[in-house]
């Protein structure tokens, strides 16, 4: 049961949490941005047990108890703020692809944590967002997907040790961006254990350059942005386990249009600022073709 001062709320607590895009060409591991696309969760504290649900996105394949993604980040939250609850009913609808880079686990885990703070009674204050971010970067690993899930806009993260950094960004509203996404997945940890240990010293800082770039072309200057995307540190190396991927890359960037690799893969992201049903139509055949405003909200309690 929770601790004597703390609280539940009544009723259930509905929260939204985009998808996101990470490394964004050159931004490996650091660059993140907040997607239109969302998952929906719906908790409940109720006086025993166990409930989930989900429908959508991974219906029939993620396990509906304590290993789900969600009720583990839950839980993790409640423990942070010193609560243990009787019971809990949950219900996922999911709307972001699973294993495609676009960030559903960032999403099940900020989701969680703050779903888990919209349950009690002064949660914000127990669990700010710098606490929540640290936590979410614990579950998750590294902060470029969870940050931007849990801010929204355009995020510059990192860390160094138990310190996590994350700071906002422009992005000019003209940009908007086309997000193919095919119709197999590829697990992050096998798109991960392409990467080499090492890199040379130029492509390091070519990347590096870029990378500087495009937080420049995101926020006003997205004439840049063909050449702020270019990528010199993952994107080829993941390229056997996407070769599809890797080909419409550099399919649109052949025309001009700043593609990139999204997250680890294997869907590709176009960025656009002009009609985005021309970039659109570009899609392989049996790939769901998405358009999506960069740069949207982060984790919310729906009131």
């Amino acid at each position: 049961m929770a601790e004597p001062d703390v609280g539940f709320v009544a009723g259930p607590v509905t929260v939204e949490v985009p998808a996101t895009s990470a490394n964004l060409g050159p931004g490996f591991d650091c660059l993140g941005v907040a997607l239109e696309l969302v998952d929906t969760l719906v908790g409940e504290i109720v006086p025993e047990g166990l409930e989930v649900l989900a429908e959508g996105e991974g219906a029939g394949e993620v396990p509906l108890d304590e290993s789900h993604l969600v009720v583990r980040s839950m839980r993790a939250a409640f423990d942070a703020m010193g609560v243990h609850p009787s019971g809990l009913r949950l219900s996922c609808t999911n709307r972001i692809p699973h294993s495609r880079g676009m960030g559903s686990s960032s999403a099940a885990i900020v989701g969680g944590i703050i779903l888990a703070r919209g349950l009690v009674e002064d949660g914000p204050r127990l669990l700010d967002d710098g606490a929540a971010l640290l936590l979410a970067n614990r579950i998750e690993g590294h902060p470029d997907n969870v940050a931007p899930a849990l801010l929204g806009g355009f995020v510059i993260s990192g860390q160094a040790g138990d310190d996590v950094w994350a700071q906002q960004s422009p992005v000019d509203p003209s940009i908007s961006a086309v997000v193919f996404v095919p119709p197999h997945g590829v697990r992050t940890a096998v798109a991960r254990g392409l990467l080499p240990d090492t890199v040379p010293h130029a492509d390091a800082a070519a990347n590096t350059g870029r990378a500087a770039l495009l937080v420049s072309a995101l926020g006003g200057h997205p004439e840049r942005l063909l050449r702020a995307t270019e990528d010199f540190l993952h994107q080829r190396q993941r390229e056997p386990a996407m070769p599809e991927s890797l080909a419409l890359v550099r399919v649109l960037r052949a025309r001009g249009i700043p593609a990139v690799v999204s997250g680890a893969g294997p869907t590709v992201l176009a960025f656009v600022t002009g009609d985005p049903e021309a970039v659109a139509g570009l899609g392989p055949t049996g790939w769901r073709t998405l358009r999506q405003v960069v740069g949207g909200r982060g984790a919310a309690v729906l009131m």
